[in-house]
């Protein structure tokens, strides 16, 4: 088992959270992949987009709804200041995960974090859970919480 899908597990776990990551046949690094992999609507798939701060230089996570965008505009607003898109590596040295397996738990490092109130909508949405093939099933008013993420109009 990776240590990304480990840490996943892990921050579960301590949060007292049955949901267990599922290995799916296919690639699962979009919303279109993982929700036809997991056999749900694409707004049931938690998005994890990360932005940095182009001042403070900070990852800022927003967890959106699979079929929603990421408003720029909105989101800048949200963040308090202008965003660019993270790099790769500072997505990896911030979460320790890479792009395509991002998780909404069990960063490396903790950071600011913005819910899409749309996938509050559903009892049940699926999210990354480390690696690019992992996803696991939780209650939305389980994983807003332990990802401490507030809820934010960023959407486009």
């Amino acid at each position: 088992m990776s240590k990304s899908l480990k840490r996943v597990k892990a921050a579960l776990s301590a949060a007292g959270i049955d949901a267990e990551p599922m290995e799916m046949g296919a690639e699962t690094r979009t919303a279109e992949q993982a929700a036809a992999a997991a056999g749900c609507t694409i707004d049931q798939i938690c998005k994890s987009i990360i932005f940095q701060g182009h001042d403070s230089g900070d990852c800022i996570l927003f967890l959106t709804a699979g079929g929603n965008q990421v408003d720029a505009a909105k989101a800048a607003r949200v963040a308090g200041e202008a965003l660019d898109r993270a790099e790769a590596n500072a997505v990896r040295a911030q979460t320790g995960f890479a792009i395509g397996g991002v998780a909404p738990v069990g960063h490396l490092n903790p950071m600011r974090a913005y819910w899409d109130p749309r996938l509050s909508d559903f009892p049940e949405i699926w999210a990354a859970a480390g690696t690019p093939r992992h996803v696991f099933p939780i209650a939305p008013e389980d994983l807003r919480p332990l990802a401490k993420a507030q809820v934010a109009d960023f959407t486009a």
